[in-house]
């Protein structure tokens, strides 16, 4: 066991080393890598914060469904069971004429001159039926069963489901649709350049210390004693660009809210990403370290295992 971990401070050290002497080459990589991380780390905050946005629109959406004064309460009963029994409806709420007037004054307390015009009038207001739909992609299903004859002759006017935040959402969604793509194809790309860029560094390194290695190799060094500093050194580059990068969204954030002064920058709060990044901030980190390493670790391994001779050359 002590041997074991004498090995491994040893590759540990000596991969250390290398990081220093190739610094130089290693600041592409890094580049790279960095940009790679940075777009990752971007498209996970930006989904959240899109997810959360059409999570509290589509919980202000309902279909409101104003009654006749004619309708009796067992006829206003058995419509509000029979909504009760859709599958697509999540939760059905009654209001009697005097339950809307009160929820109408409520809604409208900062109003004096329309809560005096209410006053002074009979209440006008229509008993109404508030549904909350629980799938937005099932409104034609409630629409249709709420214009049946037999329901539409209980209804004083056409029912309101919120269209417009419907389609607040459909832009939301689209953009999100947009965006990961985007992020998708962006990622694809700068892990691959990260890829061959690290792959090249450690092959640069490889040729620069062929003789050493050839050396170590005809003493008796192991395949991973010779393979592992070069593999330690790109997880280095992959550990420093997981911080840099994740540094740089703080910085980003920092300068949003402070030069900016925005909370929200078109249909991305701002305000709501900041607070999600501070309150995932170690989780997304562990996040940046592990595809850092992944990329080093594994750009690495293939680089060592194309260029490097672990042969002794027969005689």
């Amino acid at each position: 066991m002590g041997r074991r971990t004498t090995t491994f401070g040893r590759i540990v050290r000596t991969g250390m080393l290398n990081f220093v002497r190739n610094a130089w080459l290693a600041v592409a990589a890094m580049a790279i890598m960095i940009i790679t991380l940075t777009i990752i780390l971007f498209s996970l905050i930006v989904n959240a914060t899109f997810r959360n946005t059409v999570d509290q629109i589509t919980d202000k959406i309902n279909i409101s469904i104003y009654l006749k004064d004619t309708v009796s309460e067992a006829q206003a009963k058995t419509f509000v069971d029979d909504l009760r029994a859709l599958p697509s409806v999540e939760k059905v709420s009654y209001l009697d004429k005097a339950a809307a007037l009160r929820a109408y004054m409520k809604q409208n307390v900062g109003n004096e001159s329309l809560l005096k015009a209410i006053n002074e009038t009979d209440n006008p207001l229509p008993a109404t039926i508030q549904v909350k739909p629980r799938d937005l992609n099932q409104l034609g299903q409630i629409r249709s069963f709420i214009e049946k004859p037999d329901n539409k002759k209980l209804q004083s006017d056409p029912a309101s489901d919120n269209g417009d935040r419907r389609e607040a959402i459909d832009k939301i969604t689209h953009a999100t649709n947009i965006m990961r793509r985007a992020g998708v194809v962006a990622v694809a790309v700068f892990a691959t350049i990260s890829v061959l860029i690290i792959f090249n560094t450690i092959q640069m390194a490889i040729f620069n210390r062929r003789d050493e290695l050839q050396i170590m190799r005809l003493l008796g060094a192991s395949t991973w004693y010779i393979r592992g500093p070069f593999v330690i050194e790109a997880i280095i580059y992959g550990i420093l660009s997981a911080i840099i990068s994740i540094l740089l969204i703080n910085a980003l954030f920092i300068t949003a809210s402070n030069s900016l002064q925005a909370t929200s920058l078109g249909i991305l709060d701002i305000s709501y990403s900041q607070q999600y990044f501070r309150n995932h901030f170690w989780w997304l980190l562990v996040i940046q370290l592990a595809l850092g390493i992944l990329i080093g670790a594994a750009s690495s391994i293939i680089a060592t295992r194309r260029y490097l001779k672990f042969k002794t050359p027969k005689k």
